[in-house]
């Protein structure tokens, strides 16, 4: 399963001290778009030895920013700054290892960096591990793990583990706990989330049966092309009167104007 590979510059500043000058200077360059630049700043503080320089400039060579795309390059790179304990680049080795890029594939390798970072509170990395653990992927399947790993990145507000937790509820039929995690998520706007919200709510399962939100949550779903959200939506309509879908798509309207907040 491919997930979300982390190349977001700014988390760079979220690991501890860096060194300043050049660093910020290349980070700043790389925001405005002059990849030459940032390159031309972070590519020498790399070769010095920086953890956070090194993983920005795999992140450069990752996108083709600055320089022809390259993983091989990138993972180069990443691989330095993971061998330093630096969380981000171990996340986006563990995900090269896992899409074979840059690198052979090897879902053992991936579980191995993304455990690391897992260990170090990395939330993205604790839910790959988590996704991992729920599937057999490069370890053998154990649904306790999985919730573990799945738990620890939810708690930190991260909205993919707070759908996959809600999922592992929902599959137990523990609709309470399964509303509370999906709702975390669904209101951060979590199309996955969303949809299973929906189903929720049409089925009576948690919440009171409810065609009109089952069809808003489904609708906000299918409008960030969730599969299979505009099959779950038509089902829904099938059983509801005109004014209850136009009832349902203006509450859909307002829920997106309000970014998801408040939309019970």
């Amino acid at each position: 399963m491919k997930r979300l590979l982390l190349t977001a510059m700014a988390v760079l500043l979220t690991a501890g001290p860096v060194s300043a000058g050049d660093f910020e200077d290349g980070l700043a360059a790389h925001k405005r778009g002059d990849y030459a630049t940032a390159m031309k700043l972070l590519s020498p503080l790399a070769v010095k030895g920086d953890a956070k320089a090194q993983a920005a400039v795999g992140v450069m060579h990752d996108k083709g920013q600055g320089v022809p795309q390259d993983y091989k390059e990138a993972a180069k790179w990443y691989r330095l700054a993971a061998a330093q304990g630096l969380s981000q680049a171990q996340y986006n080795l563990g995900f090269m290892y896992e899409n074979g890029q840059g690198v052979a594939r090897d879902n053992a390798e991936a579980m191995n960096w993304y455990r690391q970072a897992a260990q170090q509170g990395y939330a993205r990395a604790q839910h790959n591990l988590g996704v991992s653990y729920s599937k057999g992927e490069g370890v053998a399947q154990d649904d306790k793990e999985a919730e573990k790993w799945f738990r620890l990145a939810a708690q930190q507000g991260y909205a993919s583990a707070q759908s996959s937790l809600g999922v592992m509820y929902l599959n137990r039929n523990d609709y309470k706990e399964a509303l509370k995690w999906v709702q975390l998520s669904a209101y951060q706007g979590h199309a996955p989330a969303q949809t299973n919200l929906g189903i929720m709510y049409f089925n009576g399962h948690g919440v009171a049966r409810d065609y009109v939100r089952a069809h808003m949550w489904v609708a906000l779903a299918a409008s960030q092309g969730e599969p299979n959200a505009v099959t779950f939506r038509e089902s829904i309509a099938a059983r509801m009167k005109p004014q209850q879908i136009a009832e349902a798509q203006k509450m859909a309207r307002e829920c997106r104007q309000r970014k998801f907040k408040g939309c019970e």
